[in-house]
């Protein structure tokens, strides 16, 4: 093997790592990825695994969807703030 060349690994996170810190439930990643608006992701072993970059990209799309009009009819995408969660 040659130990001259170290190449650098871009660090993953599971789905379930990815669930707890969005405060969402892993079976909503799952049902996202399946409607093909969730993260890319790949399998290793039995657990599915994400890579930061991918989860950067991913949420940097959800909040330019977001911003840029309100889809869902209770004013969450409007830029103003207006109809900020409460």
């Amino acid at each position: 093997m040659d130990t001259s060349r170290v190449v650098a690994m871009e660090p993953v996170v599971t789905l379930a790592e990815l669930a707890e810190h969005l405060h969402v439930s892993v079976q909503t990643l799952y049902d996202l990825r399946c409607q093909g608006r969730g993260p890319r992701a790949f399998r290793v072993g039995r657990e599915l695994h994400v890579r930061i970059s991918e989860v950067e990209a991913w949420l940097a799309r959800l909040e330019a969807e977001d911003t840029t009009g309100d889809t869902s009819g209770d004013g969450a995408g409007d830029a103003s703030g207006a109809g900020a969660r409460r």
